[in-house]
């Protein structure tokens, strides 16, 4: 399934490894020891995330693509 959030993507120092998260899935994390593992494990975890809001009834958020951060 392809998926059209933003993901962001970073090394984590404390935890060392890379860290892909989901803004617009709250609580949508996943991690791995190589970029492409992290990126792999992510679009797992978006897939279970939105079948398990299925499941309880819970609204998807729809993508809106680029998410604009103020800094």
């Amino acid at each position: 399934m392809m998926f059209r959030y933003e993901i962001i993507l970073y090394w984590s120092a404390e935890d060392q490894a890379f860290i892909a998260e989901v803004p617009e899935l709250p609580g949508c994390a996943a991690d791995g020891d190589t970029y492409q593992e992290a990126l792999n494990n992510i679009e797992v975890v978006m897939q279970e995330w939105i079948e398990i809001a299925k499941d309880l009834g819970r609204s998807i958020p729809e993508p809106k693509q680029r998410l604009i951060r103020n800094s």
